[in-house]
């Protein structure tokens, strides 16, 4: 018996194997040798209960539930090869924007630092450039960060809600087993072998202070995009503008800081119009720039001095560093801008595809950024002294003015990248719960990643003139900037670490190289960088510091509200004792009953008993709930089940959103979706009972057999005690047993013969007829008297600041006050 069970599991791990999706994983992690499986029957007892079992077919609260459609992937991008270069060309405009203005200030915040006195700084320090490029946007994210997707989403958050699902890691404690069951939801069954990668699962899982860590480090890595997004702008329109000092006369800084100011209230205004009508010329202007970076590159090479290609010699930044020793080290700080915007090339990964963008950076962006550095280079081995302004001065003649235009658009193009981004990363915050409500615009009909965030726009307005206003040089933001650039560059690389060892279950040594090698490089950049805290520096730390304990005060908050309502919940036995009147009046109408819990009955709804002198017949409890993958399919949005009996006509209902999830629907389509919804799980609810009641008479010959049998250790009968909907051994236990389900007579489900669902499936078209009431409990949050006084002035005046101070609930979207009731409740935390 012991012996049938090591091969059942054997077979299951090679034959299951997939992904949840149906599609295969990759060859090297399927295959199971003859050695693993003797390996699997001497540690079949404790390795068996630690695997990832492949999720189940069918969803729901453990019984009662809608079916899931067929399995698709929402991120396909299947092209043809016109189609990706035509999305590889997108990509210049939006990915590649802030790298492609670096040219604008590297040199010349580099050498502000260290003067020239020799060929060998200019060699030096070209060759840091072009090694760093290189190293970081070339071999870490085009070749290795690109592929930590999580169904083809990138971002911080999403290598967090990849992490999420292979490991129980998200800190609001409302996962439930029917999540994976949603078609983006791909997860790999672990095999035997991979005792390094269940480790570090259950480590991750087991330790509270473990979670904490990765929950504020993907926190503090948001911040810091945040951060660049105040940053970004003022450097690029700044460095722009600030070519006009040596060809306009008179042109002094407080002109430079006055047409900067212009130039960033236009950017910010014209936001509210979305990212689609602003960006139609984005691709074509960058195109052109990137055109015009490279042929001035190679002019300027070939008329001044083409030996400066040595620099791919990378002995001469050790040169550079033995000629200036501590003020190369400051230079760092300098050249690290030469890959700011770095990160955009995964953040904004959702828009495009892994191969158009890599297809962009290797074909066009890669070249024509050395070409221009090296051309500047040229430049200065010439004219040593024009290191303040080298990208203009370097522009042959009579080229002035178009190369101004077309750098002045590349700037403002920068700036459009990363303020899109920040609003992407606040809505995946407030999305997973990390950010208070606000106001979402969404400004496209076919992108759903298009959005606009008003008070964060104006938010970083008012910050870009502040920053421009105080610092009125490139020079001391640059000093700010690379902090911000570095600090997002070391989460991502711990994060896909950490990607590396529990879900890609990489090779130990090769798993470690990758942090050892580019995150060895960005420690460096970083202690070079914080030694500008004086001196600008201080900025982006400010701003990461005050979006990170917005964030995680908002999430404690939120973790400990939700806590308590776990705590309250009202008892079943207490409704069943009221009986399904529920001790008042029932009265026509849906009412629809908001709250946070998966599982019980808010306490909430005791006070609409207590409160109100008639309850609506229907009664449905609606949960909004995020799921940590992108997007959730409208056929999966739903999971049903009954509370009670069907006397009581109660219902629990959850609503579930990806994290890049577009709620544009308001409460009329919201409410035909529900209702729709709850009809298809009222007919599958018969439909199985009727299957289970045919089963248990099909088979009534065989209980006396089945009894004796089920008195046997190790037996697996006795399963039709079961509802069928919690037996998903559907292609292993057909495949096991030999004998096929019966399927339903379509008779078995007419009207005629099944009066009860008739019945309620008119109960529930009369209460939609008499309209939807929304039941909000207005909950006012306050810590216990016996808290600590931080906890205490966290929960009590930040924390509540916070919830007074944002967006009401996800449940009145565009409900008119007279369909909303409230009642007032405080949660003791």
């Amino acid at each position: 018996m012991e012996q049938g069970g090591i091969e059942e599991s054997i077979r299951l791990v090679r034959s299951e194997s997939r992904w949840v999706d149906g599609s295969e994983v990759d060859s090297e992690s399927t295959q199971t040798s003859l050695f693993e499986e003797d390996q699997l029957r001497e540690n079949h007892g404790s390795i068996r209960r630690r695997l990832v079992k492949k999720p189940k077919r069918v969803d729901s609260f453990d019984v009662e539930a809608m079916s899931i459609a067929n399995s698709h992937d929402q991120h396909s991008k299947d092209l043809s090869i016109w189609g990706t270069l035509g999305l590889a060309f997108q990509t210049l405009g939006v990915v590649y924007g802030d790298m492609g203005t670096s040219p604008l200030y590297v040199f010349a915040d580099v050498f502000s630092k260290v003067p020239i006195k020799s060929d060998v700084d200019v060699l030096g320090a070209l060759s840091l450039v072009m090694y760093t490029i290189a190293l970081i946007p070339f071999a870490k994210y085009v070749f290795i960060v690109l592929k930590a997707n999580d169904n083809g989403e990138g971002g911080t958050f999403a290598l967090y809600s990849l992490i999420c699902r292979y490991a129980k890691v998200n800190l609001l404690p409302n996962q439930q087993p029917a999540d994976e069951l949603i078609s983006s939801f791909k997860l790999r069954l672990p095999t035997p072998e991979l005792e390094r990668a269940l480790r570090i699962k259950d480590c991750l899982e087991r330790r509270s202070s473990m979670k904490t860590c990765l929950l504020l480090l993907v926190l503090m890595g948001t911040s810091m995009i945040i951060g660049d997004g105040i940053l970004t702008p003022a450097m690029s329109v700044m460095s722009a503008v600030s070519g006009l000092q040596g060809e306009i006369p008179g042109f002094d800084t407080n002109a430079v800081v006055m047409l900067s100011i212009v130039f960033l209230i236009g950017l910010f205004s014209i936001q509210r119009f979305g990212t689609g009508k602003v960006g139609v010329m984005f691709a074509p202007a960058l195109g052109l720039w990137f055109f015009s970076l490279g042929s001035i590159g190679i002019y300027n090479l070939l008329k001044y001095d083409i030996t400066v290609i040595k620099a791919l010699n990378p002995a001469y930044i050790y040169y550079f560093f033995k000629r200036n020793s501590a003020k190369a080290w400051s230079a760092l700080g300098g050249c690290v801008l030469c890959i700011t915007g770095a990160e955009a090339m995964f953040a904004d990964l959702g828009h495009f595809s892994v191969v158009s963008i890599q297809i962009a950076f290797t074909c066009v962006v890669f070249p024509c950024l050395l070409l221009g550095y090296m051309g500047q280079a040229a430049y200065l081995m010439k004219f040593p002294t024009s290191a303040e302004r080298i990208f203009y001065d370097s522009v042959p003649d009579g080229l002035f003015w178009p190369v101004f235009v077309i750098a002045t658009l590349a700037a403002m193009i920068a700036s459009q990248a990363m303020i899109s981004a920040t609003f992407s990363c606040i809505k995946q915050s407030m999305a997973l719960g990390c950010f208070p409500r606000m106001k979402i615009i969404h400004t496209s009909r076919r992108f759903m990643g298009q959005i606009y965030i008003p008070i964060i726009n104006w938010f970083l307005m008012v910050m870009c003139i502040l920053v421009v206003a105080t610092f009125r040089s490139t020079t001391d933001i640059a000093n700010a900037y690379g902090i911000a650039e570095v600090g997002v560059m070391i989460v991502s690389t711990i994060l896909v670490t950490v990607v590396m060892l529990l879900i890609w279950q990489t090779n130990l040594f090769l798993a470690l190289c990758f942090p050892l090698v580019f995150g060895s490089v960005e420690f460096i950049y970083l202690s070079s960088v914080l030694t500008k805290i004086k001196e600008g520096g201080w900025l982006p730390l400010a701003f990461a510091s005050c979006f990170l304990c917005i964030m995680y005060i908002w999430n404690y908050g939120s973790v400990l509200k939700y806590q308590s309502e776990v705590r309250e919940k009202i008892s079943m036995d207490f409704l069943l004792e009221l009986g399904s009147t529920l001790g008042t009046v029932r009265v026509p109408g849906i009412g629809l009953l908001y709250n946070e819990l998966v599982l019980g009955i808010p306490s909430v709804f005791g006070q609409f008993l207590v409160s109100l002198p008639a309850i609506h017949s229907t009664i449905v409890f609606v949960c909004i709930k995020y799921v940590p993958v992108p997007v959730v399919p409208q056929e999966e949005r739903f999971l049903f089940r009954r509370v009670c009996t069907k006397d009581y006509h109660m219902f629990r209902c959850i609503a579930r959103y990806g994290y890049k999830d577009v709620r544009k629907e308001d409460h009329h389509a919201f409410e035909q979706l529900l209702v729709e919804s709850l009809q298809s799980f009222l007919r599958k609810e018969a439909q199985d009972l009727a299957l289970e009641n045919s089963l248990k008479e099909t088979e009534c010959d065989d209980v006396s057999m089945r009894s004796r049998e089920s008195l046997i250790p190790g037996s697996e009968v006795g399963e039709l005690q079961v509802p069928l909907l919690q037996d998903q051994r559907t292609e292993a236990g057909a495949s096991s047993s030999g004998e096929a389900v019966p399927m339903l007579p379509s008779s078995v489900m007419s009207s005629d013969e099944n009066p009860s669902l008739e019945y309620e499936l008119s109960a529930l078209r009369e209460a939609m007829d008499s309209g939807f009431t929304y039941l909000l409990g207005h909950g006012d949050v306050r810590a216990r008297k016996d808290s600590w006084f931080l906890k205490k002035l966290v929960i009590n005046y930040i924390y509540a600041f916070l919830r007074n101070n944002c967006r009401a609930g996800a449940a009145n979207m565009r409900v008119p006050h007279m369909n909303i009731m409230q009642v007032g409740v405080t949660y003791m935390v």
